[in-house]
């Protein structure tokens, strides 16, 4: 579903990611994990072509993301992207939050795309908050509406990055209870967080990054049991252990 071969990215002189390579399978889950500054959140941007890369290659469902002639819009309406701040609009109500892609890009009558809104908020458990603004809800709930909204363009895959960073510890579970739940359904997902508890229940692969590289990729049994690398090794003692 997704494949990333070679890919390096610089900002002017400094390189951000260094020949970096994997893929996800459709239906696996592969968390991204790593010290602050790795290079996590961009290669997840990379993948929808949220952040242009000028080495390598990556293909989504058979597309060329890097490809001039690649229609990405049209691609991202495929990939859901879910960020650490939920990115709502506040003036909208969250069905309109929900409704506004389907309509505008998907080309869904508003009745349409109400209904399945509903449906999604439903299962995200928030069906009673449609007619509630993004500033009336927690920011657990603002994060399950921003998964909803993702869920209602129907896509092949979904990045997650970084999405409990910046909720309350409470808030926490509301949201991985969801993403567990996608992934129990087999969507195909890529997530960048530090919540190994998550990454344990769920994942098929984990990969860890430093400095931009892909240092590890293993199965999350041999990543746990037996991460290969010392740098690996030193940032689970570190996250495992408070």
């Amino acid at each position: 579903m997704i494949t990333i071969k070679n890919v390096s990215k610089w900002y002017g002189s400094f390189q951000v990611l260094r020949n970096c390579s994997t893929h996800v399978d459709k239906g696996q889950v592969v968390v991204v994990c790593g010290p602050s500054g790795s290079g996590k959140s961009t290669l997840i941007k990379c993948v929808n072509g949220l952040e242009p890369f000028q080495e390598g290659e990556i293909l989504v469902n058979g597309v060329s993301v890097g490809d001039p002639k690649t229609n990405l819009t049209k691609l991202r309406s495929q990939v859901g992207m879910v960020f650490q701040h939920f990115e709502l609009f506040p003036h909208m109500k969250v069905i309109d939050n929900v409704n506004l892609a389907q309509i505008k890009v998907l080309g869904r009558s508003r009745e349409e795309a109400s209904e399945k809104s509903l449906k999604l908020l439903d299962r995200v458990g928030l069906k009673d908050q449609a007619h509630k603004y993004p500033g009336q809800l927690s920011g657990g709930q603002q994060q399950r509406v921003a998964i909803a909204r993702a869920l209602a363009m129907d896509p092949v895959c979904m990045l997650f990055d970084e999405p409990t960073s910046a909720l309350d510890p409470e808030m926490i579970n509301e949201v991985l209870d969801v993403m567990v739940e996608l992934a129990r359904e087999g969507m195909t997902m890529m997530v960048v967080t530090h919540e190994m508890g998550f990454a344990r229940k769920v994942a098929h692969r984990v990969i860890f990054m430093d400095e931009g590289e892909i240092v590890e990729d293993a199965p999350k049994e041999d990543f746990f049991g037996k991460p290969r690398s010392d740098r690996a090794q030193q940032f689970l003692s570190k996250i495992l252990h408070h």
